[in-house]
């Protein structure tokens, strides 16, 4: 029998669920249960906004480097667990071992000990003229995350909101909720204050409208998809919370007539197919020059030969399931479309499963090639394997073609000329975008034009994400305060600027 959780972490401890309704975690490769888990109840929401209201005035009052210090034992927990955390992505993701162990942990951890870092040397305090400048912990903060790198994306929202001083309630997604208990174990090991971090498994309707919505909760921030967007949008805008959003994408990697072809492409095959192509920053958009695009969809399929598609746990294995029955149902239906509808040709892969793979929530490698830009798998956002290669006359089609969708996370840009390759990426509607292989950096801004979001995730920028801002205005040497009204014998002095970090 799978193991049956009751409890959600509440106030610190696990606490007992009323929900009435269980939650079944399935092993997408095998499509047998791995866990029971409580549905979640608006009074689980209830309670969890209640602790952290409680835990906020304290917590937030902790000097910044006292903080920093608890939240690198947080870290250090995490190490700990580190096979742990993998052993569990790979059952409830089906991320391939080696995979779930190297980039869903490994960027994990290096991302949560770097937002640490960048809370312990961060100037909360400012002084400007007359005026001290305070940056102030947002207040309760609902993080509510998605399924696809579940606990990057978590360590991305609770690290910094923690750093800067607010409580926390986490919403894990109900596919994967798994990581989130283990999380929720190494943050209890940490010994935070109760109350400080907060965690409730539940479906969106119920436990995410209840936090939304909750008078007590100050910030929203979701990943998840444009429709979950407009929702939290639309619930949070009556109480005027702040919200913050990081959704989809249709990212296109741009090759440009001087690239490396060969290279270019074989790097945008491997970014397209990471995690299955289940991420919200996938290149699913191959823009070639027309004159070479026979060429470049050769070389797509001869770097997809070279990928295991399989049983996660084999460390043979490079792509392993879709995580559900209803992604590969969804994806399954875009592949159709994109064969169906016209305006592009299918050249590799298609609907089913791979050969040999007849259980688990498998699917091909797919490419489309010769794809009309405003086809529907030319359009919308696929979150499988499946590579639309668009061919282009000109770089100022190109350029139209790269923005011509409703989404602005992320894209590429190749080019044997450096600066042409960044002045062309200058170009691109996008928050996030790759020049020549350019790698992730955790220090700079990460978020979406358009449809992609609102805000910033990572570095300085998701840090200040949960912090408001307060101006004091001091009293100028020489002047008087009478009534409502400063009077100075003092001349007006230019506004310096002096740090204080706190």
């Amino acid at each position: 029998m799978p193991p049956r959780y009751e409890d959600q972490w509440i106030g610190g401890a696990w606490t007992a669920s009323d929900a009435e309704g269980r939650l079944v975690v399935t092993d997408p490769s095998t499509e047998r249960a791995l866990a029971t888990v409580p549905a979640g109840s608006v009074r689980d929401a209830d309670l969890a906004a209640r602790a952290a209201a409680g835990a906020f005035e304290r917590w937030a009052a902790t000097p910044p480097r006292e903080r920093a210090a608890l939240l690198r034992r947080v870290v250090e927990a995490m190490e700990v667990r580190a096979d742990r955390f993998a052993d569990v992505i790979t059952a409830e993701v089906g991320a391939p071992a080696r995979m779930a162990r190297q980039t869903h942990v490994g960027l994990s951890l290096g991302m949560a000990a770097h937002c640490v870092e960048t809370a312990a040397s961060y100037a909360f305090e400012q002084r400007v003229g007359h005026s001290l400048v305070v940056r102030e912990a947002a207040g309760v903060a609902a993080c509510i995350t998605p399924w696809n790198t579940p606990l990057l994306l978590t360590v991305q929202k609770i690290l910094p909101a923690l750093a800067a001083g607010c409580t926390v309630v986490h919403k894990p997604s109900e596919i994967t909720p798994l990581h989130a208990r283990l999380l929720a174990e190494a943050i209890a090991e940490a010994d935070l204050p109760p109350g400080v971090f907060n965690m409730v498994v539940g479906t969106g309707p119920t436990v995410g409208t209840a936090l939304v919505t909750h008078p007590l909760v100050d910030v929203v921030s979701l990943t998840g998809s444009t429709r979950a967007g407009r929702e939290v949008s639309a619930l949070g805008a009556d109480r005027i919370k702040r919200v913050h959003l990081e959704l989809g994408g249709k990212n296109a990697s741009l090759v440009l007539d001087d690239a490396d072809l060969a290279a270019s492409v074989a790097a945008t095959v491997d970014q397209m197919l990471f995690n299955t192509g289940q991420t919200c920053l996938q290149w699913s958009r191959l823009l070639v020059p027309r004159d070479r695009q026979d060429e470049a969809v050769r070389l797509a399929g001869q770097a997809m030969d070279g990928y295991v598609t399989g049983d996660p746990r084999d460390p043979a294995t490079d792509l392993g399931p879709l995580v559900s029955a209803d992604a590969h149902a969804r994806v399954t239906e875009y592949i159709r479309r994109g064969t169906e509808e016209g305006g592009a040709r299918l050249v590799r892969g298609g609907a089913g499963r791979p050969a040999g793979l007849t259980t688990g929530y498998y699917v091909q490698p797919t490419i489309f090639a010769d794809v009309d830009p405003l086809t529907t798998i030319g359009q919308e956002e696929i979150f499988g394997p499946v590579l639309s290669v668009i061919p282009y006359d000109d770089e100022d089609e190109a350029v139209r073609i790269v923005n011509g969708t409703r989404y602005g996370l992320h894209g590429a840009v190749w080019s044997g000329d450096g600066a042409r390759a960044e002045r062309v990426a200058r170009r691109f509607r996008s928050g996030l975008v790759d020049v020549n292989g350019g790698q992730f950096n955790p220090a700079a801004p990460f978020g979406g034009f358009k449809q992609s979001g609102i805000g910033r995730e990572c570095g300085t920028a998701g840090l200040e994400a949960f912090l408001e801002t307060k101006s004091m205005q001091l009293p100028q040497g020489g002047g008087q305060v009478v009534g409502p009204r400063l009077r100075s014998t003092a001349a007006a002095r230019p506004a310096d600027t002096e740090r204080n970090d706190g």
